[in-house]
């Protein structure tokens, strides 16, 4: 018995030295942003599709000089939802992406407060470079499943700095811009994002 549980006990700790080697090799990335700067891991251990696309744009500077273009908090909108960015212009012209993705949303990742999730359209597997991150526990979004309207959204990181500068960015007041609802009165600029070289 003491045999077993010894054997159990050493296969437990190496489980979880393996979970921590890969959380410790997921990649960060640094978004600057008009209002300051915001860090986060991206689980490309949980979600690899997602995470490759993401570093994807990243690499190619896509996201540099678009802006987040709806921000839904409670000081703008009575609760507090998310903010979105990644795929339009400060003229509000949409940009040109790639091809969609799959969506990983059966992860086991939930949106809650501070994690960054794919947007999409309707369609499952419609993400292409748009992303939003979570202001509050969205458990609506999450897997429920394999059905068009329980598949949810893909959660692929979590903001590990600047949740301050997340929850600055929720407070603004927003307006209708080309006809799009809950858009900043003053453009928020994502300036830029970048990997965050490992040692």
């Amino acid at each position: 018995m003491a045999l077993k549980l010894a054997i159990l006990c050493v296969v437990g700790l190496a489980m979880v030295a393996a979970n921590g080697a890969r959380a410790a090799e997921n990649p960060v990335v640094v978004i600057e942003t008009s209002m300051g700067t915001i860090k986060a891991e991206l689980f490309e251990d949980k979600a690899p599709v997602t995470v490759k696309n993401f570093l994807s744009y990243t690499d190619e500077k896509f996201f540099d000089e678009t802006i987040f273009h709806r921000v839904i908090g409670k000081e703008n909108k009575g609760d507090d939802f998310m903010i979105q960015g990644g795929g339009f212009t400060a003229d509000m012209k949409q940009k040109e992406t790639k091809g969609q993705i799959k969506n990983e949303a059966t992860n086991g990742l939930k949106n809650e407060r501070g994690t960054l999730a794919m947007a999409r359209t309707p369609a499952v597997d419609s993400a292409t470079a748009q992303f939003f991150i979570n202001l509050k526990d969205n458990d609506f979004l999450n897997h429920k499943s394999a059905t068009t309207s329980g598949f949810g959204y893909c959660v692929f990181g979590k903001v590990v700095e600047g949740m301050d500068v997340v929850d600055k960015i929720k407070a603004v007041k927003t307006t209708t811009k080309s006809g799009m609802p809950d858009n900043p009165v003053e453009t928020i600029t994502i300036k830029s994002v970048r990997r965050v070289e490992k040692k």
